[in-house]
């Protein structure tokens, strides 16, 4: 049963990765792998139960016999629901964190970016739009960031081959800044979660690295641009009315939004509670001043039922939706014990986090970096440093304790090699929505760049890790 769960999984990952393809939405796609694991693992469940849970199953039968009946009870009550809760933390702060993301977008809080970018000098324009992406992208997460800064380049560029370079760089630019913070990507997310990493180390392990990674790509780029283009005339944001908040609100609602999910680390170290209570939190507290803000406005009375832009709910419930079908499938895979079979077979034989990071990365730019840095993740547990000291490898086993080089690194390739082909992650499959970019056209112009920044923000993880941390 496990071969037929993983070979399931492994189609599935190939049905997502030709989405443009075959118009089966990858949300769909994975929701399905999700549910279809779970139901095969329930088959086989007395079999997996009695080999990874034979202590706490007697302790649940607590004398009575074994039916099917209560090997199903099991799995369901002590098994699956375990999963779903890791599960519904990151969905919560998804959830939050998205919320407080198309507030400020809804009340124009980002208009000054467009104000900032428009310059009719190509080379200024493509460091506008990635530098603002890298940092935007780290404080909110990158798929929201990329529709976001492609809705703005649209408004300032005119000409359709020149939006798709500025969109394949805002894409890059986008995914390295998102990789490096626990706030900025679902992976680096879920890390956070599981108590991998803690923000403060991994900020400062892969800031240089991804700002490296996404450098030396975009100068290449730039260097392939004339030295002027024309640009759309001036105009102003029209949000749906007549009455948008002034200046200062616009800058006080960015500041506590900002700054509150920034704060959020800071609340989890305090209280202990989950990351996503502090984001249900800020979310309250930013609620409520934006009431405050737009109570003020002529017309306040239907302001209330603004709504946010389509695209980003609609981009935005997708993301949900294929996060906890990803989720649910790589937890059937875990429980059946294949991935604990894959991480011995790569100690054995290849023993070396970066060459496996190195081969995920590649593999993420054809298939999904979400679904690759999910798997490698429930490949490996947090060691402690008592279990790394009693480990036959002490050196080798301390990649895997928390702030570990392997959660790091894989968090960086899954992120930067994801850029490798824009089916390679969400934010890429956006690109080729918004701006019909095709495969070809983005392997010849981008990934050989993308490859080069890689490896050389690689390089820089490598002496950082080695000389520095």
């Amino acid at each position: 049963m496990t071969f037929i769960i993983v070979t399931i999984l492994l189609l599935g990952y190939i049905a997502i990765a030709t989405e443009h393809i075959t118009r089966i939405n990858k949300a769909a796609t994975a929701m399905f792998l999700g549910v279809v694991g779970w139901i095969l693992y329930m088959v086989e469940g007395s079999s997996y139960v009695d080999l990874f849970y034979h202590t706490e199953y007697l302790s649940f039968l607590d004398g009575a016999s074994s039916t099917a009946a209560t090997v199903k009870t099991f799995i369901a009550n002590n098994i699956f629901l375990r999963h779903i809760a890791e599960i519904s933390q990151i969905v919560l702060f998804l959830l939050a964190t998205m919320a407080i993301v198309d507030v400020l977008n809804a009340n124009g809080c980002f208009d000054f970016i467009y104000e900032c970018c428009r310059t009719k000098n190509s080379r200024k324009l493509i460091w506008y739009l990635a530098g603002a992406s890298f940092i935007i992208s780290a404080n909110l997460d990158n798929l929201t960031t990329t529709v976001m800064m492609l809705a703005i380049m649209r408004k300032i560029v005119i000409e359709t081959r020149f939006r798709m370079i500025y969109g394949a760089v805002i894409v890059l630019a986008a995914n390295c800044g998102g990789c490096f913070t626990v706030i900025g990507d679902i992976n680096s997310l879920v890390l956070w979660t599981k108590g991998a990493v803690t923000p403060t180390d991994f900020s400062l392990s892969l800031m240089l690295p991804a700002l490296v990674a996404m450098i030396i790509p975009t100068y290449l780029i730039s260097r392939t641009l004339p030295e002027h283009i024309n640009i759309d005339s001036l105009r102003t944001v029209y949000r749906g009315d007549d009455s948008i908040l002034s200046r200062w609100q616009r800058i006080l609602m960015l500041f506590i939004g900002i700054g509150g999910l920034w704060f959020i680390p800071t609340f989890h170290n305090i209280t202990k509670l989950p990351p996503f209570v502090g984001a249900l939190c800020v979310l309250a507290v930013f609620w409520v001043v934006n009431e405050f803000c737009n109570s003020s406005l002529v017309n306040a009375s239907i302001i209330g039922g603004r709504t946010v832009p389509r695209s980003l709910q609609y981009d935005n419930l997708q993301t949900i939706l294929y996060f906890i079908g990803l989720a649910l499938a790589a937890g059937a895979i875990y429980e059946t014990g294949a991935f604990r079979y894959a991480a011995f077979w790569l100690d054995s034989h290849i023993h070396n986090i970066y060459i496996v990071s190195g081969i995920l990365g590649v593999i993420s730019g054809i298939l999904d970096n979400v679904a690759l840095v999910l798997s490698s993740i429930s490949m490996y547990d947090i060691l402690t440093p008592e279990q790394v000291a009693a480990s036959t490898d002490p050196a080798y086993a301390a990649f895997f304790q928390q702030n570990g080089a392997y959660w790091q690194l894989i968090a960086f390739c899954g992120g930067v090699g994801g850029c490798l082909l824009p089916i390679g992650s969400i934010a890429g499959y956006a690109l080729m929505k918004n701006e019909h970019v095709s495969i070809w056209w983005y392997f010849r112009m981008m990934t050989g760049k993308v490859l080069l920044g890689w490896i050389a923000g690689l390089a820089v993880f490598f002496l950082m890790n080695v000389y520095v941390l």
